[in-house]
């Protein structure tokens, strides 16, 4: 496993981040990484996403940066070239998950059946984002699918909450989850980034519980 899947591991939660004003960039890097949370996957779906990459992977260098809803190999090179060290996108395009590859470049594209799965084997990819997690099946769904598939992990997105991330965090085909409960786009437009910290540290401390 690669450091930065480690840092996934370790991390356990993932913050979603949609941020629609560069400017709010800089103090939720702040609330990320005081709140125990230091991995930021920036939606790649607002004008504002690759001048916030920018501004977080340079203000915030033990944050670990990456970009979401990633579509095209165009938006690889934007993403890269700002500072993320990660690829996350919603399906599985063998064209960008073969393109981050051949860059070196960290992708984690997401899936939910099996043909799916097996084209990221194919791949060579060790994680998979499993989306939209809880309208696909949720944890259930991810222990049937995931049985047939055994060294293969699940970063889980997609419906995740402070109710039912503890029992995706405690089964061992879970490497992260991807969540935007403590990062939600109306605490970050209301500039309630202290908020913002104290829901990372509760998230942060759920993670701690489980995995120590």
């Amino acid at each position: 496993m690669n450091e930065v899947l480690q840092k996934f591991y370790d991390t356990g939660i993932i913050p979603v981040v949609v941020l629609n004003d560069a400017n709010d960039a800089e103090p939720l890097g702040k609330a990320l990484v005081e709140g125990g949370l230091p991995v930021a996957e920036v939606t790649f779906r607002t004008d504002a996403a690759e001048e916030s990459i920018r501004i977080l992977a340079e203000k915030y260098p033990d944050l670990l940066v990456g970009a979401g809803t990633v579509l095209t190999t165009e938006q690889v090179d934007q993403a890269v070239a700002a500072g993320a060290k990660f690829i996350v996108s919603p399906g599985l395009n063998p064209k960008v998950v073969q393109y981050c590859l051949d860059k070196g470049i960290t992708v984690t594209p997401g899936v939910v059946t099996p043909g799916e799965i097996e084209k990221a084997l194919e791949l060579g990819l060790e994680v998979v984002k499993f989306f939209p997690a809880e309208p696909s099946g949720g944890l259930p769904m991810i222990k049937a699918v995931g049985a047939a598939y055994t060294k293969l992990k699940f970063m889980p997105t997609g419906g995740i909450n402070p109710k039912n991330v503890v029992e995706y965090l405690k089964s061992d085909k879970i490497l992260a989850c991807g969540g935007s409960w403590m990062v939600k786009g109306d605490l970050i437009s209301a500039g309630e980034f202290n908020k913002i910290t104290e829901m990372c540290k509760e998230a942060a401390q759920i993670v701690k519980d489980i995995r120590g």
